[in-house]
């Protein structure tokens, strides 16, 4: 899939189309919705690809002469930011702001000292590897879904990753209360090709009950879920409060979901599409395994 801006109105394949139709501008701004400077844009361009919105001429505090002092500066004495702008007020330029320093760094690629650091001959930084696990010790996330056209609410994507085979398995509910999580857990232990063992949630409502109950920060157990999985001989586990990175693989997979949403274009065929996927139940559950 070709990488398209979020919040652009057109795709490479109807700028091709643009360009290559003799209609006037203001017709194809009309047919495909819109504006005339679009329009205009792509049918004089040559390609169909985004480009850089990066301003052609840059209106920067330093000077070209003093921006090589700056990095030279940088590259030699290897100084965080803050030190850096220190020296640069009060010896090269001090009009310059922090901001405009940062982004001198970043064009000339001294922005990251680690990367501007000699490295020490005979010696290795040590590797950190994750740590190994058996299959059997699965993630539980949920993604909110985009509401479509024809809808009147939201959905709900459940998603469950195997830490150590990264098997995937997901479900789409209309809400996400207790109810769907727990139907969503008995149905990934029916798919699963393992033994699932343990299992590592968030902290939300429909997976513990660790922030309503009478206990300060601790869940009684008593939870629908919890129950569910003392039924199914698997051990719940939570992550720390306000530490998504705990749960950080089903994250992962969630953000790829968003972007490959932010890239789809929804016209009447593709909810077309989707009504009938609907119809015959081909987008409640996708098992995958790598």
């Amino acid at each position: 899939m070709s990488q398209v801006h979020p919040l652009a109105r057109t795709t490479p394949r109807t700028r091709a189309e643009i360009n290559a139709s003799p209609d006037s501008i203001t017709v194809l701004s009309d047919r495909y919705n819109i504006s005339l400077a679009t329009a205009r844009k792509w049918k004089q361009r040559d390609d169909v690809q985004d480009r850089s919105h990066r301003p052609h001429t840059l209106c920067t505090t330093l000077t070209p002469g003093q921006e090589a002092v700056v990095v030279e500066l940088r590259r030699t004495l290897l100084l965080p930011l803050d030190d850096l702008l220190a020296i640069t007020h009060e010896f090269i330029n001090p009009a310059a702001s922090r901001s405009g320093l940062d982004r001198c760094l970043r064009r000339h690629g001294v922005s990251n000292l680690k990367t501007l650091q000699p490295e020490i001959e005979g010696e290795e930084a040590p590797k950190k590897t994750f740590k190994d696990y058996e299959p059997g010790f699965l993630h539980i996330d949920i993604k909110y879904l985009p509401q479509m056209p024809d809808e009147t609410q939201r959905r709900y994507l459940f998603v469950a990753i195997d830490r150590a085979t990264r098997w995937v398995y997901f479900r789409i509910y209309r809400d996400q209360t207790d109810t769907s999580s727990t139907d969503f857990l008995r149905r990934v232990k029916q798919a699963a090709p393992m033994k699932i063992v343990k299992l590592l949630t968030d902290n939300g409502s429909q997976f513990t009950d660790r922030f309503t109950s009478k206990k300060k920060n601790e869940p009684t157990g008593e939870h629908v879920f919890d129950l569910e999985c003392v039924a199914l001989g698997i051990e719940h586990r939570l992550s720390p409060p306000r530490h998504p990175q705990t749960n950080g693989m089903v994250e992962r997979f969630n953000g790829r979901i968003s972007d490959l949403v932010k890239q789809t274009r929804f016209g009447l065929c593709n909810i077309f599409s989707v009504k009938v996927c609907r119809r015959f139940h081909w987008d409640d559950e996708i098992s995958l395994s790598s």
